[in-house]
């Protein structure tokens, strides 16, 4: 079996696992989208995980992991880097519109690249600070991998929240610290992920404004 043909039957049975129902134009954008990253990671070094067994587990299953609380939409990722897990969602939920929002021009160009290519209409890809960011209308969901700590994400992004919104944080290890030390929202509900391949303890913090 080629190694493309071994990418496209591990994604496959990944995702058949994790109950996630793609066709397969949608498998082959993800496996498109990965080729993409480990094309400008040769130069530009996105993301640090080269190897594509892991890319595929730690970008793209653990991206679509959240699929079942993603609501209808708009969704703006923060801190989005190589798209992350924003693109994939993208990929996922054509009827999804998703806003990439980061504060390098690099990845910007990347993203802005990967969207054109894989042909996602439904992605816009803003170069900007969360705190510079004032778009039209604010969001129903605010997500991001990138913060290491809740209370930053909180505060980063509170004026993009819609009233009645949610932040979707995706962490590693439960974070009770983080999670006492909280101020201006407070835990709405809290999921382990459970991801095909992943060894290591991932978890979905989502919040809400207190």
């Amino acid at each position: 079996m080629s190694q493309a043909n071994q990418s496209t039957s591990h994604l496959g049975e990944a995702l058949h696992t994790m109950g996630v129902r793609l066709d397969a134009r949608q498998e082959t954008a993800l496996l498109d989208y990965l080729a993409l990253i480990a094309k400008w990671n040769r130069t530009y070094n996105l993301t640090a995980i080269h190897e594509p067994e892991r890319m595929l587990t730690h970008h793209l299953l653990d991206s679509l992991s959240i699929l079942p609380s993603v609501t209808a939409g708009p969704l703006l990722d923060v801190g989005s880097g190589a798209g992350l897990p924003g693109i994939p969602l993208a990929i996922a939920r054509p009827d999804l519109r998703v806003t990439l929002l980061d504060s390098s021009q690099k990845r910007c160009g990347f993203m802005q690249q990967a969207a054109i290519e894989l042909k996602l209409a439904n992605v816009e890809v803003v170069h900007s600070r969360a705190e510079n960011f004032l778009p039209a209308e604010k969001f129903p969901q605010i997500v991001s991998r990138a913060f290491s700590d809740l209370g930053d994400f909180v505060k980063a992004t509170r004026h993009l929240l819609a009233e009645g919104g949610e932040w979707l944080a995706m962490k590693g290890l439960y974070p009770d610290e983080e999670i006492a030390s909280l101020k201006s929202a407070r835990v709405k509900s809290h999921s382990k992920l459970h991801i095909p391949g992943l060894d290591a303890e991932r978890h979905l913090i989502i919040m809400e404004m207190d």
